[in-house]
């Protein structure tokens, strides 16, 4: 289906009606100055929220992502080509999938852990594994979750499966950023994998891991290549390697890290890089732009509303949860 941002006219429109209720920055510290937590939770009312205030972080959980599930679902049915939304869908395959094969290989039922967000439903998604029906599976995930399952086999380290799922699910999203021809996605993914890139390369480098085991971790598919991630070896370098480009700050800060700095203040440029583009969508009336960052900013919000309220049920401090907040679409 060839895209056509006219298609989109009646679902932009629809979002751009609900983007003044999302949770904003203002409506964020509102809760987090809130003499209680009951009171925190009812802000969330002004932005469409059921009455989350006299829940557990467990019901908090579920509320949030039957929430997002619903979105998910509802977007479908409204967007002419569904495979917008599974671009959104797919990480949540990869989790199920790591889950999943860490759960076999630790011999536990990890049944809870899996996320209803994903193309492939956990149950049948567990069912294809058991019985390995991969062939059913979309093509990259498949491959991988072999590959993924070889690999913890042989080194029992899931980080370095996880790192195999980690390569095919960036592999899936710039396949399907291509593939829908919108210029906007193709950007929204490469942003994402330099931003995953800087990440790793300074908790690797924090770690006191080589150039080799940096180089076969790093992402294809982002406007900074790996090659010469794996070549800067100190802050100095990192930092030029990203001056004038959307992650300056963030490899900045980065750079302090590596010098045994902070990493959450790092951590949140990083992400913040990542909404300051989307936040570009804002000035695209109709087409694509508006639903792809309406997508991702529910994901940015449902990430704040959690940390927000299941930490004041723990008694974090309103200080404590407003360093790790990240800027909100709204």
């Amino acid at each position: 289906m060839a895209y056509k941002k006219e298609d989109y006219l009646c679902v932009s429109a629809m979002l751009r009606g609900r983007e003044p209720r999302m949770l904003d920055n203002g409506r964020a510290e509102r809760m987090l100055d809130a003499p209680t937590f009951e009171d925190a939770a009812k802000v969330l009312t002004d932005c469409g929220y059921p009455d989350l205030s006299q829940m557990r972080a467990s019901e908090i959980d579920a509320a949030l992502a039957e929430r997002r599930n619903g979105i998910f679902a509802e977007l479908e049915h409204m967007v002419p080509d569904r495979r917008l939304i599974d671009v959104f869908r797919m990480k949540y395959d990869y989790h199920n999938v790591k889950a999943i094969l860490k759960g076999e290989a630790m011999a536990q039922d990890v049944r809870h852990l899996l996320s209803d967000a994903g193309r492939v439903m956990p149950a049948r998604l567990q069912e294809l594994y058991h019985e390995e029906r991969l062939g059913e599976l979309p093509p990259v995930m498949a491959a991988a979750m072999t590959e993924a399952k070889t690999v913890l086999a042989r080194t029992s380290n899931p980080q370095l499966s996880d790192f195999v799922l980690d390569k095919a699910y960036f592999t899936e999203l710039r396949e399907a950023a291509k593939e829908l021809k919108i210029p906007f996605l193709a950007d929204y993914a490469a942003i994402l994998a330099d931003s995953v890139n800087l990440r790793t390369a300074v908790r690797t480098r924090r770690m006191g891991k080589d150039s080799v085991f940096l180089g076969d971790v790093l992402l294809e598919g982002g406007t900074v290549d790996p090659k010469r991630i794996t070549a800067a070896e100190d802050g100095d370098a990192l930092r030029a390697l990203y001056a004038g480009r959307p992650l300056e700050k963030a490899a900045a800060l980065g750079a302090e890290a590596l010098e045994g700095g902070p990493l959450t203040a790092f951590e949140q440029a990083c992400d913040n890089a990542v909404n300051a583009y989307l936040k570009k969508a804002k000035y695209v009336s109709y087409g694509a732009e508006p639903v792809a960052a309406y997508l991702a900013a529910v994901e940015e919000e449902t990430t704040a509303v959690r940390m927000i309220l299941t930490g004041r049920l723990a008694g974090i401090s309103s200080d404590a949860i407003r360093e790790r907040l990240r800027d909100l679409y709204a």
